[in-house]
């Protein structure tokens, strides 16, 4: 079994080192950034395809910016590396294309899924209604979906999340309590038919999480440049 080396904690001018997001697999988020990029870029066709009505406007807009977003992250999980000569940029290449993929792709998919599910469900263009089919409300369980939110804080506020290491854990916790309510409140006014509101309300979760991806991607640089700088060289 590979030894795991420990990070240095203290610089060289004895002040506590940045604290880095651990080593990850650039492999596993190359298979992500295919996923991400296919899954709702597909989806977004299919609807651009059957004319749906005004519903699902918004929702292929951001099955659109998670497909493209993903190709982003892509180009910054490609730059990694960590052989001699590599600077502070291409050190957090898998850390910045991680950080893009958890708010630019996955947060949009996740906003888009619940209204997308509702129109699907009740769609007359994508599958046409038997004449003796009766007309059943799934009620509560539309939500079903959604619920995948959930496991996505999780994943944020537990720590495995790159955001984790960018912001203070008080900052971690609105941004993610914004994230739940900005995806509730435009599904409630995707089905109050109010799609204006839903327009406003989505178009300020996508600024704020391009806004934390920008100071993310930053402080990361600046953490990575700071590291080296004052890291103690082996031997």
């Amino acid at each position: 079994m590979a030894k795991v080396t420990e990070r240095a904690k203290i610089g060289t001018d004895g002040q506590p080192l940045p604290v880095l997001p651990p080593v990850r697999d650039a492999r596993v988020l190359a298979r992500m950034v295919r996923v991400l990029f296919y899954t709702p870029g597909f989806l977004a066709l299919l609807l651009i395809k059957t004319g749906e009505p005004t519903a699902f406007g918004i929702t292929v807009e951001l099955l659109m910016l998670a497909s493209t977003a993903a190709v982003v992250a892509g180009l910054f999980v490609g730059i990694q590396s960590q052989v001699e000569g590599a600077d502070s940029m291409s050190r957090t290449g898998v850390w910045s294309g991680s950080l893009v993929m958890e708010l630019l792709a996955v947060v949009p998919f996740l906003c888009a899924v619940p209204p997308l599910f509702h129109e699907l469900a009740h769609s007359t263009l994508l599958h046409a209604r038997a004449l003796d089919a009766i007309d059943v409300s799934l009620g509560w369980s539309e939500l079903l979906p959604a619920v995948a939110v959930l496991p996505f804080m999780l994943y944020q506020l537990s720590g495995f999340g790159t955001l984790h290491f960018v912001v203070p854990k008080w900052v971690n916790w609105i941004i993610n309590l914004f994230i739940l309510t900005m995806i509730v409140t435009a599904y409630i006014f995707n089905r109050l038919g109010d799609y204006s509101s839903e327009r406003v309300v989505v178009g300020v979760l996508v600024l704020g999480m391009a806004a934390a991806v920008f100071h993310g991607v930053l402080s990361l640089k600046r953490m990575q440049k700071d590291y080296d700088a004052r890291c103690p060289k082996p031997g």
